[in-house]
């Protein structure tokens, strides 16, 4: 399933749960109240995007697609302005394995960043050609900064890792993480309130609150389920 969140909307792509009457999958929907009604952009029957990542201003949609439908030929890295009415295939030159994550900068629809089991890769040109940023590590998880300026990832290997990327110095900083057991950072989200705020969750399902931009961690959630 893939789910993400702009300043005017929800985008998720995935299957839908029993009763909802919604096409298994159902393709993408937008949400622009909140989540209480979805609009049907399209590709319902045909598509389950596990990668979709949006803007968060300039709400455009990228999508990594694992095979053709109706409205991408082949599979591989797509982009759409507006809302999945029209869609472009990126050529994703310089990546040499598929995605496992993805993120498109919030101002700047043609600066998006993906992770791989190899590595971390950028893009400045809509994802034609992407250049290699961290090579030789397992990316899990990124996310671009709400202000644009920064590049969160996380990434594991003897242990994992939650690192900075100055997208202007390209300087990388290593951050603070939650003592994790054999676990890593599946999402990072920025409250786009409280920009100091951050909240990660694991694959191992626990949720993580740093109130200080990722010096230090507090557990909210363990296993899926809500910390007293």
């Amino acid at each position: 399933m893939g789910y993400s969140v702009t300043r005017q909307a929800i985008y998720s792509s995935g299957h839908p749960a029993r009763g909802s009457g919604l096409v298994n999958p159902f393709g993408v929907i937008k949400s622009s109240d909140g989540g209480r009604t979805w609009q049907q952009l399209g590709l319902q029957g045909e598509s389950d995007f596990h990668l979709l990542a949006s803007g968060y201003d300039s709400a455009t949609l990228y999508v990594y697609n694992t095979r053709p439908n109706s409205r991408m030929s082949v599979p591989g890295l797509y982009y759409s302005r507006n809302d999945g009415a029209n869609w472009q295939r990126a050529s994703a030159q310089g990546i040499g394995e598929a995605p496992t994550a993805l993120a498109v900068h919030p101002s700047d629809h043609r600066l998006v960043a993906v992770a791989t089991g190899a590595g971390l890769y950028l893009s400045r040109d809509a994802g034609q050609r992407f250049r290699a940023v961290v090579e030789g590590e397992q990316v899990v998880s990124v996310t671009f900064s709400l202000d644009g300026s920064s590049l969160w990832f996380g990434s594991y290997g003897d242990a994992a890792k939650l690192s900075r990327l100055d997208l202007k110095t390209r300087e990388i900083t290593p951050l603070g993480v939650p003592e994790l057991d054999e676990d890593a950072i599946a999402y990072l989200a920025q409250n786009p309130v409280q920009p100091k705020e951050w909240a990660t969750a694991t694959f191992k399902r626990d949720v993580y609150l740093s109130k200080d931009a990722g010096t230090t961690w507090s557990a909210i959630a363990k296993a899926g389920q809500t910390l007293e």
